[in-house]
């Protein structure tokens, strides 16, 4: 995982009133995820976040270089993105999906099976969603001893992949 890499935090969703504020869906765990970074980039585009709060859907923010509507409404579906770097540092056991989704993912064998295509949640733990090469996915537990390890690469037992 590169330093620098882009991890999208939220996504533009559309203008919120006439002044310039626009409506975030949130990737993020929470908005004070996203207070911590005051810029970040929009298409390419520094913001400089200057209010946020929770809104529909997520939260209401305020960018620097954004004065009205119309300048709001151009950005839907603008993802924000702040570099890897700038997140703050794990804890034990801890893991951004940025870092996982993309990984290859082999057996306990060695053997290629795919790639980490998504982190699901359904209430019971973290899922991944592996492709494997012909397009088909398969779902497993994200824990031992479905995953015995993660690292450059997601190591899967094979008994978990149906």
């Amino acid at each position: 995982m590169t330093a620098d890499r882009p991890v999208t935090l939220a996504a533009i969703a559309g203008a919120h009133g006439i002044k310039g504020e626009v409506r975030l869906k949130l990737f993020c765990e929470s908005i004070d995820s996203l207070k911590g970074h005051r810029g970040v980039t929009a298409a390419g585009r520094a913001l400089t976040l200057t209010a946020i709060r929770p809104g529909p859907g997520g939260a209401v923010a305020r960018f620097a270089e954004i004065g009205d509507r119309t300048a709001a409404e151009g950005l839907r579906g603008t993802l924000l993105t702040v570099p890897r770097a700038s997140l703050p540092p794990l804890g034990p056991g801890e893991y951004y999906h940025a870092d996982i989704i993309g990984l290859p993912v082999v057996t306990t064998g060695g053997e290629p099976v795919g790639t980490v295509t998504a982190i699901e949640n359904f209430n019971a733990g973290d899922i991944l969603e592996i492709t494997r090469p012909d397009g088909k996915t398969v779902m497993v537990p994200f824990r031992p001893p479905a995953v015995p390890s993660h690292d450059e690469q997601v190591v899967v037992d094979p008994d978990w992949l149906g």
